[in-house]
């Protein structure tokens, strides 16, 4: 049979067509770029791949926090994913890379040195001592690193590369012990509140309870300072501390707080306790321990609002959750604020798209990061400098709330309607 000279030619064009389609089809390389994709135009033209950035996740998996920090790793994932999926970073592909430290301040040089040499763009922790540890470096070598709370004051940070996207333990003891005595102690009427607390000698613990102590000082008739008990890292006995602590008004708790909390109602203790976010982090040991009894009534000065709550960024994590069906989403809300931290994470990566869209993904840099970071700012319900950094500030907190924790349905529940400007001075 024979072929016409048009029908040849048409196989003719097929068969010198299949090379460049295979050319052109994935198998992205060891950069961790994106696959070329036609652009549709006809034209045969082909996009530029993805850039990939690399976060290099510096956290403990496996260590005495490794409870609150599995969750914290998930709203990570959950976060990138939600950026990759939705392109919220035109040209940009986000990828993560993790380090165990184990809580070890001693293993927190080794994993910012393993994490850039996997290729990490910049330094994401929820661990507070390693801003402790890392910032000297982190400032000499001019990487950045966002943290979800800083030990070290604001001064102590101003114009480095570290940047806390949440709370910090100086501000938050103020606000909260302010708050207490406008809202409540009647110390008028009863006189100035006894108030002290223990806890490991960690870094932040130690700044929290100097700020409160400086609170009390500095406003004898509303409050008596009953002393800053720090117990060395891995205490679990906590008998001397406690008797400090027995007749007190308001202790501030150890982290993480069941062991404390359990022994201290045994021995007697009535005092109001008190925590942060950190600890709010271990509700779920609460949980395990059957302790919201003796947990009922303690306060927390937060930073973000809770589950039960509604908002642009609650909405998210919450939306995020309940796609992991009804058991998954309670089992995480039920661990504590470690998914919370899904919004300190989306500020950060707000942060990184501010810098692709000024610069472009191509040009990318630890420069082009740090330019945006300084001068970024982000809203919630309508206040404009919710969150922010500038030239020199380097804790993105301005506002804090006040929630109590309620035995009756074993959940945290916000004592007023309004955010409470950051409290900076005694």
């Amino acid at each position: 049979m024979k072929i016409s000279v048009k029908v040849l030619m048409i196989i003719l064009a097929i068969l010198l067509t299949v090379p460049m389609l295979a050319a052109c089809g994935g198998g992205g390389d060891d950069n961790g770029t994106g696959d070329d994709v036609g652009n549709g135009d006809g034209n045969g033209d082909i996009e530029k791949k993805d850039v990939t950035i690399t976060i290099g996740e510096l956290i403990d998996m496996t260590g005495v926090a490794s409870t609150a920090m599995h969750v914290i790793h998930l709203a990570l994932e959950d976060v990138v994913e939600y950026y990759n999926d939705g392109n919220l970073i035109p040209g940009v592909k986000l990828k993560i890379e993790t380090y165990d430290e184990q809580y070890d301040p001693a293993k927190d040089i080794p994993g910012y040195e393993w994490l850039k040499g996997q290729g990490a763009d910049f330094i994401w922790t929820p661990v507070p001592p390693a801003v402790d540890t890392l910032q000297p470096t982190l400032n000499r070598d001019k990487f950045l690193m966002f943290a979800a709370t800083a030990n070290l004051p604001q001064e102590e940070l101003a114009g480095g590369y570290v940047f806390s996207l949440g709370i910090t333990p100086e501000y938050e003891a103020l606000t909260l012990v302010k708050w207490i005595a406008e809202n409540d102690w009647d110390w008028e009427t009863k006189g100035p509140a006894k108030i002290g607390g223990a806890a490991w000698s960690d870094g932040y613990s130690d700044v929290w309870l100097g700020a409160a102590e400086a609170y009390a000082n500095a406003h004898p008739d509303q409050f008596e300072w009953a002393g800053g008990h720090l117990a060395p890292l891995g205490t679990f006995i906590w008998d001397t501390e406690i008797a400090a602590l027995t007749d007190v008004d308001y202790a501030y708790m150890p982290v993480p707080p069941p062991v404390f909390v359990r022994e201290y109602r045994k021995t007697g203790g009535t005092a109001k306790l008190i925590g942060t976010d950190v600890h709010a982090a271990f509700l779920g040991m609460m949980h395990r321990g059957d302790l919201w009894d003796e947990f009922d009534e303690t306060l927390f000065v937060r930073s973000s609002r809770w589950y039960n709550e509604q908002g642009p960024i609650v909405d998210l994590y919450n939306a995020s959750l309940d796609a992991k069906g009804p058991e998954k989403a309670q089992s995480i809300r039920q661990e504590g604020c470690g998914y919370i931290a899904y919004k300190q994470i989306y500020l950060m990566l707000d942060i990184v798209r501010q810098a692709v869209e000024t610069v472009g993904p191509e040009n990318f840099s630890t420069q082009a990061l740090y330019d945006a970071a300084t001068s970024w700012s982000f809203s919630v319900d309508g206040i404009d400098d919710f969150n922010s950094f500038d030239e020199s500030k380097r804790i993105s907190q301005n506002y804090y709330a006040i929630y109590e924790a309620t035995a009756a349905d074993m959940d945290l529940h916000r004592r007023h309607d309004e955010w409470l400007p950051q409290v900076v001075t005694p």
